[in-house]
């Protein structure tokens, strides 16, 4: 297949491309600004338009979008939060519709904060959105898909849980603290954490691209979330350090604003019951194994 990548230069886009070019596939990186037909591959989401270069998309997979957790939440902030996913996304699948031939598959990025902070609540793709900004921003944000879906491409939109990788995301930023001894609970820490390691995301996302039966909501988490309390003493034990610095509710929000209470506090309890229905297998399902893999312990 050939396949699209928006947000190819980012965390997960980076790592998928070099896959989907070792499975065979033609991995094209659509890049941010003007799409001239008669140029290189691009999307500009200003218009909608879309340049596919030399010769048909057979999938695309979108992954553009202002990172959540880039800066302490404001009024700004939060409208591009939000606007770079349901505009842009809006836009790129009016321009997928407009396409001749159009691409069969659109696997398009959402996130777990679908479910907004539900305790203990065991949760799949059935159950219903939560509450709260991220909550409505992901349900706007897969609603914005209809054009694509409308013009009969296959739409999957992969909720996407804490991806681990020490290259960046919520690990990078944790492993200098708790390396130097300084890592502990957040909160109460009884706040669930669905993570899913960076190699089984973007093996997920291959397999939602070729799974032709595959399409709506897929959640794209490990099949064993842990509570945060889990999480802190498990990394420890990996790295073989100490945990015992807890960050209380009034420090996170203290330090972090808004944003802590989504990012930090909250959680869901999300299982992927569609990838593992459509015979998914994880490489990493259990967090420790996955720690010690990605960190080399």
């Amino acid at each position: 297949m050939r396949i699209g990548v928006t947000g190819a230069t980012g965390l997960v886009g980076s790592a998928l491309l070099p896959v989907l070019a070792g499975a065979g596939h033609g991995a094209v990186a659509l890049r941010r600004g003007s799409a001239d037909a008669a140029g290189p591959p691009g999307w500009d989401p200003s218009t909608g338009r879309v340049a596919a270069g030399d010769g048909p998309l057979d999938a695309v997979v979108h992954l553009a979008g202002e990172n959540i957790a880039g800066g302490r939440w404001n009024a700004a902030r939060k409208a591009r939060i939000r606007d770079s996913r349901v505009d842009g996304t809006g836009a790129l699948c009016r321009g997928l519709a407009a396409l001749d031939p159009r691409p069969a598959t659109l696997v398009c990025a959402s996130a777990v904060g679908f479910y907004g902070d539900r305790g203990e609540q065991r949760l799949d793709e059935s159950s219903p959105a939560g509450s709260g900004f991220l909550a409505d921003v992901c349900q706007a944000w897969e609603a914005a898909a209809a054009p694509a879906r409308a013009a009969g491409i296959r739409v999957v939109h992969l909720r996407i849980g804490i991806v681990l990788t020490p290259a960046g995301g919520a690990l990078g930023q944790m492993l200098l603290p708790f390396k130097l001894g300084a890592g502990g609970v957040i909160g109460s820490g009884r706040q669930f954490m669905s993570w899913i390691a960076l190699d089984d995301l973007v093996a997920s996302v291959l397999h939602a691209s070729r799974t032709d039966g595959l399409e709506g909501p897929v959640n794209a988490v490990a099949p064993h979330p842990v509570t945060n309390a889990e999480f802190t003493k498990t990394l420890g034990r990996v790295l073989g350090r100490p945990t015992i610095l807890p960050m209380p509710a009034f420090g996170a929000r203290l330090a972090f604003g808004e944003m802590a209470d989504h990012l930090l506090l909250g959680g869901a309890r999300v299982e992927p019951t569609r990838l593992m229905e459509t015979g998914f297998e994880f490489d990493h399902p259990t967090l420790e194994a996955a720690l010690r893999h990605l960190l080399g312990r």
